[in-house]
């Protein structure tokens, strides 16, 4: 008996997009364990073989959901840098960057979850890719904020690590329900506030 759940055509749109957005969906409303490749392929109307024209198995989309949630967070990031008139406004920026970091993560909260956890899975390289052209940004503001001795020296990857651990904190804390959410934009300026004068340089240069 012919599969009669492809009603579709295979060209229809961007079918592979409309996974990725379906699975967003669940993943907000159910979590990654009760994410299901066939019901996915019902709600869009297609069947379970359209998926595997766009995606090995199951893995593979959660890698691909993950990858493009770090695509658009490096967006945001920078969108939010960017819009700080004055590019030698250090603090401003790193304010910028941390608060969008924070935005993004409560909104996504379970999708920023699947992103944490996939990028250090052995193979998922385009995820780990996607991540450090994301983060990669604070290291690119810890360097211009030392080469006007405006930040101590050191390696901008593991000064940066600091500021976005601090956030990563605030916001698992947050998703948690360990602190209210009137809370958070404080504690993210006292974050960043705090950093910035523990890494100033230790005598003027």
């Amino acid at each position: 008996m012919p599969d009669t759940t492809d009603q579709r055509p295979y060209h229809h749109g961007n079918l592979r997009m409309e996974f990725l957005d379906a699975a967003e969906r669940s993943l907000r409303a159910h979590g990654v364990d009760q994410l299901s490749v066939r019901d996915l392929a019902r709600d869009i109307g297609v069947s379970h073989a359209a998926f595997r024209r766009h995606f090995a198995d199951r893995r593979a989309l959660l890698d691909a959901l993950a990858e493009s949630g770090f695509v658009r967070l490096g967006a945001e990031l920078r969108a939010a840098v960017d819009a700080i008139d004055g590019e030698d406004d250090l603090s401003a920026r790193l304010h910028a960057f941390a608060s969008a970091y924070v935005r993004f993560a409560t909104e996504n909260a379970a999708l920023t979850g699947l992103m944490n956890s996939s990028k250090h899975r052995p193979g998922a390289t385009a995820v780990a890719e996607a991540a450090a052209a994301a983060f990669g940004q604070i290291g690119d503001l810890i360097e211009e904020g030392q080469a006007r001795g405006e930040l101590e020296e050191g390696d901008p990857e593991d000064i940066g690590l600091i500021i976005y651990a601090t956030v990563l904190g605030i916001t698992s804390m947050l998703n948690s329900g360990m602190i209210e959410p009137g809370r958070l934009e404080h504690l993210v300026d006292t974050a960043v506030t705090q950093f910035l004068r523990g890494a100033r340089p230790t005598e003027p240069r």
